[in-house]
């Protein structure tokens, strides 16, 4: 029998199995199961960045600006070198109406990953 991780009889095949239906469920853009399964997933592996990241993505996909910010901010946290969490918490900012705060997400994303969608975003000449 597997281990059980906890007292609601999760498994960590059975977070494996919502990380990646969370996966398919914001790629066919239902950012809110999404964010239910990986609710579970989060509470209980909080340590794991991958499984924060997509909940920050679903969060941001279902317009739940806040959520999505404290996540990508717990990523970058953690991982201060994720170029795309910079350009996705400078999305959000940019969405929240925080221009000045998105600006520096975009220049640290395309500083540490130049790709053309990260240097436009950057505006580097303006």
């Amino acid at each position: 029998m597997p281990e059980i991780s906890g007292s609601n009889g999760r498994t960590p095949e059975t977070d494996v199995i919502d990380f990646r239906a969370a996966e398919q469920l914001l790629a066919a853009r239902d950012p809110r199961g999404a964010v239910k399964l990986l609710d579970e997933v989060v509470a209980a592996h909080p340590e794991n960045t991958a499984a924060r990241l997509l909940r920050a993505r679903a969060f941001f996909a279902a317009a739940q600006l806040r959520p999505a910010e404290l996540e990508f901010s717990i990523v970058l946290e953690r991982e201060p070198d994720n170029a795309f969490a910079h350009f996705a918490l400078a999305r959000t900012y940019e969405r929240q109406g925080h221009p000045e705060r998105a600006q520096r997400h975009f220049r640290l994303a395309a500083a540490l990953d130049p790709k053309p969608e990260f240097l436009r975003a950057a505006r580097f000449d303006s």
